[in-house]
């Protein structure tokens, strides 16, 4: 959740108007105005730089890097023209060529706050939560009137367990600027909130004032769900949800259709035929993957298995994908299935991964790649976890993405999103050896703890510890949307939310009727 954009130094009216409408949202206008700055002046490398972020936005690779290059040619040594093209490279999927960037940024960091929270954002991306951290930290004693490093610093104590620090911080980037919305939606998951100790007044007179963005409100609707189900108010809960669900969905561009037609072509592509006659790719490491949908255990399961001494978390790199695609665009015509996972495996090695143990990869959207993961790391286990259809499809809708999922601000489509994962779900049970996958049970986890830890132990062929039943004492930082939850003992109250919701929850749950049993749905 720590935000990267970065705040370039300069008094130069355009640049400051190309930087404020970037602020914004409105790419096109800083597109435009930087267009105007780079006809007067080509060796501008603060254009340059914001326009490696509207690239990044846009998802044009080619053009990211053309910009981040000559930012980092015109302003070598300066820190916020390094880190852009490290981000530009993590985006790609190049982790190892973007650890190697941001420590050149922090090699030419100075005191400038603008330089220090961009790095320590980075830092971030890159699962070193606590360098990012001090970097912060100093950016806030610098500027402690600036929202952003405030909202940074309580982003990465959220990571590291500091909660009450974190709690803090947001407090004092919601002094600053009232109407940050990142600030309220991160400081409403800190805590469970109860009836005497919460925001509800304070968001909902925010509200009422009329005053903010629609992104700004989109995050207070969410966050503003949240605490009402904290402190049982069911109906107010799902209002917000929905009227935040209803915004963001208005503002999405994509097909739905598109994603669901992805999820099938995989499934007639992938068969069994085609991964036992693929090549053999990299059998010497064994990675684990832990993957599934948003919001349905796959922190959980990550943590029981990084609590184990032989085995190392990396998080969610988005590795596999990034190599995946890259090796599409280099061989169109085909794909090198050993170099994909060479490439994988050197990312994940940038990661710092130490010497002599196993490491788990939680990236969700791998569950789309268990096919081509098996292929190219024969060696490798997966284990996809499930949850009760209605409960998984509550926990995604009521949850802020931002920028992922794009289904799941809306009751239909999520349900059709839903059922295409579950077509999937059972392609990998049919064609995958179960030496290879696993699939697991929120539920299951949640009823017998110790049972179902034995069971992903034995799975993984590692020697049982007792450990993994500590696995919310770790320290390890947790960059997911569950951080918070595992720093707790296994808890039983997310199992039937849903029925809270259930009538204003017909159109998703009518829908799931249409292919799921209805005692499955019950």
């Amino acid at each position: 959740m720590i935000r990267v954009n970065v705040t370039l130094p300069g008094s130069a009216a355009s640049i400051d108007a190309a930087g404020s409408a970037f602020a914004a949202g409105d790419l096109a206008a800083t597109e435009q105005i930087c267009a105007r700055i780079l006809g007067q002046n080509p060796s501008d490398w603060r254009a340059w730089a914001l326009l490696t972020e509207t690239a990044l936005l846009r998802g044009r690779q080619d053009a990211a890097t053309v910009s981040a290059d000559r930012a980092v040619a015109l302003a070598p040594t300066n820190p916020i023209a390094l880190v852009l093209r490290a981000k530009r490279l993590f985006v790609a999927g190049e982790t190892r060529q973007a650890c190697a960037a941001t420590e050149a940024a922090a090699q030419h960091l100075g005191e400038a706050p603008a330089a220090l929270d961009a790095v320590g954002a980075m830092f971030g991306l890159l699962g070193l939560q606590q360098r990012a951290r001090e970097l912060f930290r100093r950016a806030v004693a610098a500027r402690p009137d600036m929202p952003q490093y405030l909202f940074n610093l309580a982003a990465a104590e959220r990571m590291i367990g500091a909660l009450s620090d974190a709690e803090t911080h947001c407090d004092a980037a919601i002094a600053c600027d009232r109407h940050y919305g990142l600030a309220h939606y991160l400081r409403s998951d800190l805590r469970i909130q109860s009836s005497d100790r919460n925001h509800l007044d304070e968001m909902e007179a925010l509200l009422r004032e009329g005053q903010l963005s629609a992104p700004g409100e989109i995050m207070l609707r969410f966050a503003l769900g949240k605490e009402c189900e904290d402190i049982e108010l069911w109906g107010r809960a799902f209002d917000h949800v929905e009227a935040g669900c209803n915004l963001q969905h208005r503002s999405l561009s994509r097909d739905p259709a598109a994603q669901i037609g992805e999820v099938d072509a995989i499934i007639h592509a992938h068969t069994r035929s085609w991964i036992e006659s693929a090549p053999r790719g990299r059998a010497e490491a064994a990675p684990i993957f832990v993957t599934g949908l948003p919001r349905t255990g796959t922190t959980l399961v990550e943590r029981i298995i990084a609590s184990h001494s032989a085995m190392h978390s990396v998080g969610e790199t988005n590795a596999f994908a990034a190599e995946m695609r890259r090796a599409m665009a280099e061989r169109p015509g085909g794909r090198d299935l050993e170099d994909i996972g060479m490439r994988y495996l050197d990312s994940a090695a940038a990661l710092r991964v130490p010497d002599n143990v196993r490491f788990i990869d939680k990236t969700l959207e791998n569950y789309l790649y268990c096919g081509l993961i098996r292929a190219a790391l024969p060696s490798a286990k997966i284990i996809l976890v499930q949850r009760h259809p209605i409960d998984s499809c509550w926990a995604i809708y009521k949850a802020h993405f931002r920028g992922k999922f794009s289904f799941s601000y809306h009751q239909t489509e999520l349900a059709d999103y839903y059922l295409a994962y579950r077509r999937l779900s059972r392609h990998w049970r049919a064609v995958l050896p179960p030496d290879v996958l696993m699939e697991i049970n929120y539920e299951d986890i949640v009823r017998d703890q110790a049972a179902a830890s034995r069971d992903i132990i034995r799975f993984l062929g590692l020697p049982w510890e007792d450990g993994v039943m500590r696995f919310h004492e770790s320290s390890a930082p947790s960059a997911t949307a569950s951080a918070v939850q595992v720093r707790r003992p296994i808890y039983a109250s997310s199992v039937g939310k849903w029925r809270h919701h259930a009538d204003r929850l017909r159109p998703l749950r009518e829908r799931l009727a249409r292919e799921i049993p209805e005692a499955e749905l019950a």
